[in-house]
């Protein structure tokens, strides 16, 4: 059976999310029932130096009161702090707390344990081409912050 690339890229975006999805309700079971995708692009963008909202908004592609709303939530919820800037009292930074990398160390350490599932489903030497082939096929760079506004952005670019 022939398949489309339509279908390549929905393969790829179903195994993306249900990876995502799994993760998210394993993170619910154990104990973070209020943390959702974005909040670990925004945490991780913030601990990559994102330091304000207008900063955060860039760096995920977000209107800068998205990202406010986004920063918000991260704050109530103990995961991220605004601490004055020591060079200029006028603003504040926002930094990772350490209950918020503890969020995302189990994060991850929660798709190490997805990825071995998928391992065990096709065997060791199996996955390892998959991973490889897909590794070549995507390329070395860096997945990039800014796929919640990539996915609601607008043909013309806007979100």
């Amino acid at each position: 059976m022939s398949r489309s690339g339509a279908d390549l890229a929905l393969l790829l975006l179903g195994g993306f999310r249900g990876l995502v999805d799994a993760a998210t309700e394993e993170l619910a079971r154990r104990g973070y029932q209020d943390v959702r995708p974005v909040h670990d692009f925004a945490m991780r963008a913030i601990a990559a130096g994102a330091d304000s909202a207008s900063d955060l908004g860039r760096n995920l592609s977000v209107a800068k009161q998205s990202a406010a709303k986004t920063i918000a939530v991260l704050v109530e919820r103990g995961y991220v702090i605004r601490e004055p800037d020591p060079h200029d009292a006028r603003r504040k930074r926002l930094q990772v707390t350490p209950l918020g990398f503890e969020v995302m160390r189990e994060g991850e350490a929660i798709f190490d344990e997805l990825r071995i599932r998928w391992q065990r489903q096709l065997g060791t030497a199996e996955f390892a081409n998959f991973e490889g082939q897909l590794a070549k096929l995507v390329g070395a760079g860096s997945v990039r912050f800014d796929t919640p506004g990539w996915m609601a952005r607008g043909l013309d670019g806007s979100a």
